[in-house]
């Protein structure tokens, strides 16, 4: 029996000893390693490039700019007294255009002088702590409180500074990155390099650069800190607390590409850092806009609002809008707003023909006379004497002045309100005679307004930015309601949702999802993503009643209330629009001078569309006026704007 546990003794050493030999000297560089990268400390730089955002043609509309960056990093071995020597460090060597606070300094001065602190709490209060009556709170508190201006005027010029670094190096999570101080000077920058203080960093800060200045800066959007009640999901998603996000607009939209990789570092045992992993730049965008034209359009749409302002009785006018599609993928080329402050002094407000809804008038009646043909409600080519329409008990309602004979095709090409009034009287179930009672369900404002929306009035566009509006739908049923809702005087719409609707005309009733974005490049311009046009519905209607409803806008622009908005020559098809709200003269919320609005939305050329254009221009004429002149602002932007359109492009 001693034999055999001789023999097991003797066989365990030798394995022992043999798996200790294979361990040290066979696998011992491997195992160091694993060992190493499990004790080493890792941190990532402060930022990265964002990628790009290009226009059509790869002109850059935003790129990156590195702002050189003083960076503290906490690591384990740094004690108190190490960043106080550290703060002081650096108050030498750095210029700073902010100063401590009295907190600043009264913790300061705390953490240097704690013997001293301690005296600022008699023996009383020391004895209601160990009472549990006091907390360490409120002996802080106290001692804060007892840190009079004669204590602190022992600090000279650098404690001041050394107290304000210090209080960066330990503001938010410990194991943050802290910014010391944006944009260093090369000096500073060279200097703080040459003495090696630890955890201390010079680093590049990248801020976004616009090359076009506030041109669509709109529509970009911003970027900043990570909004505190999306914390838990940006740490989810690999993001550091101290990360640069996409937080509007285009660059929220596009958060997911716009994003790099950050350099990865490791740190060594004196706190300096070595660089392991090269980071990246982010994907580049590249959108549907094209700059060119919009730098075009913009300087029209500001000598246009000049020129307007001039004229008589547009005391409320104070801007317009412009925006141009491509009528065959739903792209967006351009899109142009400006708010006048009066001595060429301009405000870009092209983010309001996206957010912001107007009550737009007869452009609509395309869409009416879209669900009119559906609905059975059209005799088609029947010539009827213009006129107006008068309810019971409502004011009698008229095109804007006697056409004549109209049949459906010219109904359209006239404006006829009387039409589409008799149209939807017809809706709802009655034929119209004079000083009628009439009533209206919830059905017959339903029929209207599915009917536009399959056309994109009062629907999402899809549109690629981040919570889209549909306009203002109006809540109350009634018969003179409908007739307003008829022709474009009751729901209100954006920009983007005419432009929409006026691609889906164009298109024969497919309507195509609107977006800026066309492509996505990676850092060698290899595609990574590519828009394809997106069909959100078809609106089935005969071609037949299509014909005649582009036939109607065709001579709307070419013959009819739309004549000179467009050159004949680029053989446009479209529609005008007036209709009347109230502004908000004295900013108190209520509405109380009536104004008239100006809408146009087009396209062309009429037999093969290109690009549409949607044209507003709000309260450019108002009633309490001392003259009846109207500036016909909207058409003189209108027709401008359109020449260079077509002319160039």
């Amino acid at each position: 029996m001693k034999k055999i546990y001789k023999c097991i003794t003797i066989f365990f050493f030798i394995l022992s000893t043999f798996t200790l030999y294979h361990y040290i000297f066979v696998k011992g560089d491997y195992y160091q390693e694993i060992y190493q990268d499990k004790t080493n400390v890792y941190v990532k730089s402060l930022s990265t490039p964002r990628g790009r955002i290009l226009d059509t043609n790869g002109k850059v509309l935003v790129d990156n700019v590195g702002v050189k960056t003083i960076v503290y990093r906490k690591i384990d071995d740094v004690s108190t007294e190490d960043e106080i020597a550290i703060s002081y460090q650096l108050a030498k060597l750095l210029t700073l255009s902010k100063v401590a606070s009295d907190l600043d300094l009264k913790k300061f001065w705390m953490i240097k002088h704690p013997e001293e602190t301690k005296k600022l709490i008699t023996d009383a209060e020391y004895q209601l702590y160990e009472e549990r009556k006091l907390t360490s709170h409120d002996l802080y508190l106290l001692k804060l409180d007892r840190i009079t201006d004669d204590i602190l005027m022992e600090f000279d010029d650098l404690d001041q500074k050394a107290a304000y670094i210090y209080s960066l190096m330990n503001q938010g999570y410990v194991y943050d990155a802290k910014v010391i101080k944006f944009d260093a000077t090369d000096l500073e920058y060279a200097q703080i390099l040459e003495n090696h203080i630890k955890g201390i960093t010079n680093e590049m800060h990248f801020e976004r650069y616009y090359p076009y200045g506030s041109t669509l800066k709109g529509i970009f959007g911003s970027i900043g800190n990570i909004p505190a009640e999306l914390t838990d999901e940006y740490i989810k998603n690999g993001y550091d607390l101290n990360d640069t996000v996409g937080i509007s607009y285009l660059e929220k939209q596009y958060e997911s590409y716009l994003k790099g990789e950050k350099d990865l570092y490791k740190v060594n045992n004196d706190g300096t850092l070595t660089k392991v992993a090269e980071g990246r730049r982010g994907n580049d965008l590249v959108l549907t806009i094209d700059i060119d034209m919009q730098l075009g359009i913009e300087n029209i749409l500001k000598e246009e609002i000049k020129a307007g302002k001039k004229l008589l009785n547009t005391t409320y006018y104070n801007g317009s809008y412009v925006l141009v599609g491509d009528v065959q993928t739903g792209g967006i080329k351009a899109v142009a707003g400006f708010k006048f402050l009066g001595k060429d002094v301009f405000i870009n407000s092209e983010r309001d023909a996206i957010y912001s809804s107007f009550t737009v008038g007869s452009v609509v009646k395309g869409a009416g006379m879209a669900m009119a043909y559906k609905n059975g409600l059209v005799d088609v080519g029947k010539k009827i004497l213009d006129s107006c329409v008068k309810l019971y008990l409502v004011p009698e309602k008229c095109s804007y002045k006697k056409l004549g004979y109209i049949d459906d095709i010219t109904a359209l090409k006239t404006s006829s309100n009387y039409y589409q009034f008799l149209l939807a009287i017809k809706l709802a179930g009655y034929k119209y005679s004079y000083n009628m009672k009439m009533d209206v369900t919830d059905r017959e404002f339903s029929v209207y307004r599915n009917a536009f929306a399959e056309f994109g009035l009062g629907s999402e566009t899809g549109i690629d930015l981040p919570n889209e509006v549909t306009g203002i739908q109006g809540s109350k049923i009634a018969p003179d309601l409908l007739l307003n809702l008829a022709i474009g005087q009751y729901d209100s719409y954006t920009g983007v949702e005419l432009l929409q609707y006026i691609n889906t005309i164009a298109n024969r009733g497919v309507r195509y999802k609107l977006h800026f974005l066309n492509q996505v490049l990676d850092s060698e311009k290899n595609i990574i993503w590519q828009e394809e046009p997106y069909i959100l519905n078809t609106f089935a209607l005969d071609s037949t009643y299509f014909d005649r409803i582009l036939e109607g806008l065709r001579q709307v622009v070419q013959l009819g209330t739309g004549l000179g908005y467009t050159d004949v020559s680029f053989n446009p098809a479209g529609k005008t629009g007036t209709s009347e709200t109230y502004y908000d003269s004295n900013q108190d919320g209520k509405g109380d001078v009536l104004t008239i609005t100006n809408t146009y939305a087009m396209f062309a050329p009429f037999d093969h569309p290109k690009y549409s254009m949607v044209v507003i221009s709000p309260n450019v004429n108002h009633k309490n006026g001392s003259s009846d002149y109207f500036a016909y602002i909207n058409r003189y932007i209108s027709n401008h704007v359109s020449s260079y359109l077509f002319s160039n492009y």
